[in-house]
């Protein structure tokens, strides 16, 4: 349904400008304006087609194909892809990760059924889009696919290295690796010169420093890098060989698929398994780039990669039919498109304009261009592939099994029998790791420790009840859990056994590897409260301390609590924060207290985002007009809380043990002067009323009980003193005396966790909070004014 309401007010805000008096008439002009094209897209268009235009060429080049299927293809790309696609600002076209397949089946079939093929994995692609199981294509491991890519990267760059020498690729990676002892004996020195100044321009463009870099990286590198080396062969009149696009009447079509049955069901099913996961992983990343940009309109939102599917497979069908290469999203486009400031699909479809141009219009332009510096131009971008942050990040989360097996496979063996492997090598590893799991039991200084390192699943219950049968009746325990999974079966085990060794007079403590005790689960009847009280496996009964001989840095608890809330709290409070952020704060009442760091306020009322107005100070004091001087904060925050917010009610709250207090109780008068002294002097009329009351005889009650000591009788005293001055403050004097605003008085006792209500009756009385019958909540109190 909240998909629906940007639609229908988007709708209505049409509707309403339709009818303004300036606006036009509707009708025929309001289908003009859905086609305005934006500044920004069209030079993202222009950059993106300055890149894809000769990394086309170079990619048909290194595959054997017609060098107008490089252009077909991107030019398909951006017009079909970019405008049925589920990711907007993804830009398709002819991709490097399909260079090796391509080359391969043309090898094997020809140029003709190789275009038949790309159209029949364009229909499978566009039945997995309406099957609805894109997402499903990336359930593969990372290592598998960044491992095809460098497969595919390695072929690509040893295949083309014989091109930048200027010889002739073979169809496999031995067969080149084996005939390049002869090229480098007999080199070509024209070509050479071509190949080396394009690898130059195109490291050396990016890294111009100071503003005259900045100034000339708005060409892209893979155009100067091209447009130098074409210009030193034309200058200098190397002899080296150039591109030919024969006429447009002469491009090959697509024919029917000749060849075993068998064999080209497997080729079509390669080419619809690169494109997709290629595709697919590209619009993820491309969101990634969009996330932070504010300037999106409808082109910026997340990926439909369903769609996204369906776009690949219509560009790939179309593409086939009109003789182009395999269409796929590709990386270093996207990259340039986003960064370029594009907005929407129509960069990409206008850069699909372009090739077409390009295409018709300068033949004799491209024409020019010499092989050598777009088999350079691959070449790099083969290398490229092989991502060494992709290696470290799969290393450190022990992956390089999968990824290395991968490549080989894809290098020595094709890419389908490769990813096949490296596929089967991920499932060996991870169920590997699932059993195995090592359970010793030791005992240290009369304790037993039962230590288990690993995934503690069903296989691993005999080996774990043995071991915890070790353990001697009405022995001290600690079970260590390394592992981040725990099934039903294993749970139960260990629980059975904790409950009966408890019984039996023993003590269990279960804890995670660094020592940190694992809390019980949350019971069900508190789990409403889990999105704004993330407490389970917290320390509540004993302070965090670091292991022996460690020191963590005072940053580390900070940054995991950060860590633990966007991992598990934040996707539960997401849509309630978007929420509050687009009505703003609108809270019932002020809720004043002490900066004491134990009591957590919205835990003991129960509230979430938005409902308290929460201000914190040393003491909860809160002064007296004009005694302030020069701190006017707690001043600032009553009248903006009652005048702007118009909250419905104010509440002091103060607790047991309060530090504050003591401090009040403790200190003789005089003395130096500090910060804190002069705060805790807004604290001395709470002294007075104090003794005042001791005089008459008057203490103030807790729930019918006489305070445990003076420092509790303060804390109460100390609440109704606060109320009183609050009464001073000439915003709440006049919103009480119209009645639209209530006072409370609370008391936390921290070590019961007991609240307390202050009730209205001529002494100073403070009633406890107890939970309803019914709910197991507590129940609702009648609001109360106090008498101060």
């Amino acid at each position: 349904m909240s998909a629906c309401v940007p639609t229908h007010a988007t709708d209505s805000a049409h509707a309403s400008r339709d009818h303004e008096p300036h606006a036009p008439p509707p009708g025929k002009f309001r289908k003009f304006r859905k086609f305005r094209i934006a500044g920004t897209d069209v030079s993202a268009s222009i950059a993106v087609f300055l890149i894809a235009l000769p990394l086309s060429l170079g990619i048909a080049l290194a595959t054997g194909a017609p060098l107008q299927a490089g252009l077909v293809a991107a030019a398909v790309g951006g017009l079909v892809a970019g405008r049925i696609g589920g990711s907007p600002l993804q830009v398709s076209g002819p991709a490097a990760g399909l260079t090796v397949v391509t080359a391969d089946l043309i090898h094997q079939y020809g140029w003709r059924t190789t275009c038949a093929i790309t159209v029949l994995a364009g229909f499978a692609q566009l039945a997995l889009g309406c099957l609805r199981v894109a997402r499903s294509a990336l359930a593969v491991s990372p290592a598998v696919v960044h491992g095809m890519l460098s497969g595919i990267g390695v072929a690509i760059a040893v295949a083309q290295l014989r091109i930048v020498l200027g010889g002739t690729p073979q169809s496999t990676v031995l067969d080149n690796l084996r005939a390049l002892p002869a090229q480098l004996a007999d080199l070509h020195p024209a070509t050479l010169t071509i190949s080396v100044l394009t690898l130059a321009v195109l490291l050396l463009w990016p890294r111009i420093p100071g503003r005259v870099g900045k100034a000339v990286r708005v060409l892209p590198a893979p155009l100067v890098s091209v447009a130098a080396a074409t210009a030193v062969a034309a200058f200098a009149g190397l002899s080296v060989a150039k591109v030919d696009l024969p006429s447009w009447r002469s491009h090959s079509l697509a024919g029917l698929p000749e060849g075993p049955v068998l064999g080209l069901a497997a080729a079509v099913l390669t080419i619809t398994l690169v494109c997709s996961v290629q595709s697919l992983l590209g619009a993820v990343a491309v969101d990634k780039l969009v996330s932070g940009r504010r300037d999106l309109g409808t082109g910026g939102g997340r990926s439909n990669l369903d769609r996204e599917l369906l776009g690949q497979g219509a560009a790939n069908a179309v593409s086939g039919v009109l003789g182009g290469l395999p269409v796929a999203g590709v990386a270093v486009r996207s990259v340039a498109n986003v960064k370029a400031g594009a907005v929407s699909r129509n960069s990409t479809m206008l850069h699909g304009v372009w090739v077409v141009v390009a295409a018709l219009l300068m033949v004799p332009l491209l024409e020019l261009i010499p092989l050598a510096a777009l088999g350079a131009l691959v070449m790099a971008v083969g290398i490229q592939m092989v991502n060494l942050n992709h290696i470290r990040t799969i290393t450190r989360h022990r992956e390089i099994l999968a990824y290395t097996t991968t490549t080989l496979g894809v290098v020595f063996l094709g890419v389908l029998e490769g990813v096949a492997l490296g596929v089967a090598v991920a499932v060996a590893v991870a169920l590997h790791r699932l059993a195995r799991t090592r359970i010793t039991h030791t005992e240290e200084d009369g304790t037993h420790h039962v230590r288990v390192r690993g995934q503690l699943t069903f296989l691993a219950v005999p080996r774990l009840s043995r071991a915890l049968h070790l353990v001697p009746q009405g022995a001290s325990t600690i079970v260590e859990l390394d592992g981040s999974f725990m099934d039903h079966a294993a749970y139960e085990a260990l629980q059975c056994w904790q409950d009966a060794h408890t019984a039996q007079g023993g003590n269990v403590e279960v804890t995670g590897r660094a020592g940190t005790r694992i809390a019980e689960p949350a019971s069900a009847s508190h789990s409403c409260c889990r999105p704004w009280t993330a407490w389970r496996n917290h320390h509540c009964d004993r302070p965090l301390e670091a292991p022996r001989g460690e020191s963590r840095p005072s940053g580390h608890q900070l940054a995991s609590g950060i860590s633990a809330f966007q991992r598990n709290t934040a996707p539960h409070v997401r849509s309630e924060l978007a929420r509050l952020a687009r009505e703003g704060q609108q809270p019932s009442q002020l809720f004043l207290t002490c900066a004491d760091s134990r009591l957590v306020t919205s835990m003991i009322t129960s509230s979430g985002p938005g409902d308290l107005f929460v201000v914190r100070n040393v003491g909860n004091l809160v002064p007296l007009p004009g005694a302030e001087s020069g701190d006017d904060s707690v001043a600032a925050a009553i009248e903006y809380a009652v005048d702007v917010l118009e909250v419905r009610s104010i509440t002091v709250c103060g607790h047991s043990g309060c530090g504050a207090m003591q401090a009040l109780l403790g200190t003789p008068p005089g003395g130096a002067q500090t910060p804190l002294k002069r705060w805790l002097r807004h604290g001395a009329p709470s002294l007075e009323r104090l003794a005042a009351h001791k005089d008459e005889g008057g203490w103030a009650r807790l729930a019918g009980r006489a305070p445990a000591d003076a420092v509790e009788q303060l804390c109460l005293t100390n609440v109704v003193q606060q109320l009183e001055h609050l009464r001073g403050h000439e915003s709440v004097a006049r919103r009480m005396a119209e009645g639209t605003l209530e006072l409370h008085g609370m008391y936390f006792h921290v070590g019961e966790a007991q609240a307390y209500l202050l009730t209205e009756s001529p002494d100073d009385v403070f009633d406890q909070v107890t939970p309803s019958p019914h709910e197991g909540t507590p129940r609702e109190e009648p609001p109360t004014r106090v008498k101060v």
